[in-house]
């Protein structure tokens, strides 16, 4: 069964000529005006998953959970001196086909990398003109669509730019492309998570944008995409049923303030933000439960807090499915971070968060969040850990069973 896809994001609104004209877009117009592709994969035109390329069948993977990854999440010429690591994503994925306990002993005690094959293993959502303008933009998605329209035309104004923390950087074609890339991975990743009960991203956790902007190094809110995505099953052309309530648990270490901001209606989102109080944003907004930390919390009272907020969080919501951030910049050595969280605590928060939700039989999607390191490798291989701990919960389980 085909499903009949609405405008792409370059293809409504205020798109402006220039942009289509850009070397990377691969859509094309027909005569009436509707969207045609270049991509063949049936994967991405049928009601089962929007991606550009399936990964590793999970009825027959032992080894990981479906992991979802494209390669223009990063790209090149992406400033030195920038605060934020735009190459994290690419060594993220090339940490899961290389890092185990024989390449780097101190950080892994995996017997063989995790993904073995980056070229084929990794679930690969739709590409950048594939994607439906109306997945992110009102009417029918959560973002304000002048806002939108002028992010993807390359029009967003100075004060926009400056507050998104990426000034001229942000009207490039690869930044718009990626940004536009994470939030389909996010959306194919709650798809895989709704079949399989977990999936993560290797991008993803953009928690600072709001309705009508960006903040804080993101621009487009992912987490509050996928969640009204999840909840219309008109929108996701009944790809996804039965979703009335989407938790976000957020673990980053600055509140998720963006997506605190996001009122889908009929209590079709909630938000738990567990972050250092003193932070980044000021002031904070109003999630369903913030938990404000204070600064150089260490794993036992941190993971002593964890539990029992999740605890709460799902006794209360009730949620149909969590959508879980799962931000390493709450490590001990992270330069933006403030609290001091070890591997080992990284690891048992992750496993905790994921377990929780499957023993309770509620599908978890992991999205990577923030992480700032100038030795972006040793970063890459925190992000990685989210990865990992799916895996362990997949095998534990055997989820390919389901």
């Amino acid at each position: 069964t085909t499903t009949v896809r609405p405008p792409c994001v370059r293809c409504a609104g205020n798109t402006r000529q220039s942009v289509g004209q850009r070397s990377h877009t691969i859509m094309r117009m027909s005569s009436q005006g509707t969207p045609t592709s270049t991509c063949t994969s049936t994967a991405a035109s049928t009601v089962s998953i929007a991606a550009s390329r399936r990964g590793l069948d999970p009825s027959t993977n032992r080894f990981h959970a479906p992991i979802v990854y494209h390669e223009r999440y990063s790209f090149d010429g992406w400033p030195a001196s920038h605060t934020f690591p735009m190459d994290k994503f690419e060594r993220t994925a090339h940490a899961l086909t290389t890092t185990c306990k024989a390449t780097h002993p101190q950080s892994s005690n995996l017997p063989r990398p995790l993904v073995r094959n980056g070229d084929t293993d990794f679930f690969r959502p739709l590409d950048f003109a594939d994607v439906p303008r109306s997945w992110l933009a009102k009417p029918t998605g959560p973002i304000d669509a002048t806002f939108f329209d002028s992010f993807v035309s390359g029009q967003l104004d100075y004060e926009h730019c400056r507050y998104i923390g990426f000034r001229q950087q942000t009207s490039r074609p690869e930044l718009i492309e990626r940004t536009v890339l994470e939030v389909a991975g996010t959306v194919l990743t709650a798809q895989l998570a709704h079949q399989w009960g977990i999936a993560s991203n290797v991008a993803g956790g953009t928690h600072h944008a709001h309705p009508s902007g960006g903040a804080g190094y993101t621009i487009l809110n992912d987490l509050a995409v996928t969640a009204n995505f999840l909840t219309d099953e008109v929108l996701n052309g009944e790809t996804v049923k039965g979703i009335n309530k989407v938790l976000v648990i957020d673990l980053d270490v600055h509140q998720g303030d963006g997506t605190a901001k996001f009122d889908l209606g009929n209590s079709r989102l909630s938000t738990l933000s567990i972050h250092c109080a003193s932070n980044y944003p000021h002031p904070k907004q109003l999630s369903t439960y913030d938990i404000g930390l204070p600064d150089k919390v260490r794993d036992k009272e941190y993971m002593e807090i964890l539990e029992s907020s999740v605890n709460k969080a799902l006794h209360e919501v009730e949620p149909d499915f969590v959508l879980y951030d799962a931000g390493v910049d709450v490590y001990e050595n992270d330069t933006l971070g403030r609290i001091n969280i070890s591997l080992d605590g990284i690891r048992a928060r992750d496993r905790f968060v994921l377990e929780k939700c499957v023993n309770a039989g509620i599908p978890v999607a992991a999205v990577v969040g923030g992480g700032y390191d100038k030795d972006v490798d040793a970063l890459a291989r925190r992000h990685a850990i989210i990865h990992e701990e799916s895996a362990y919960v997949w095998r534990k389980y055997r989820m390919w069973e389901q």
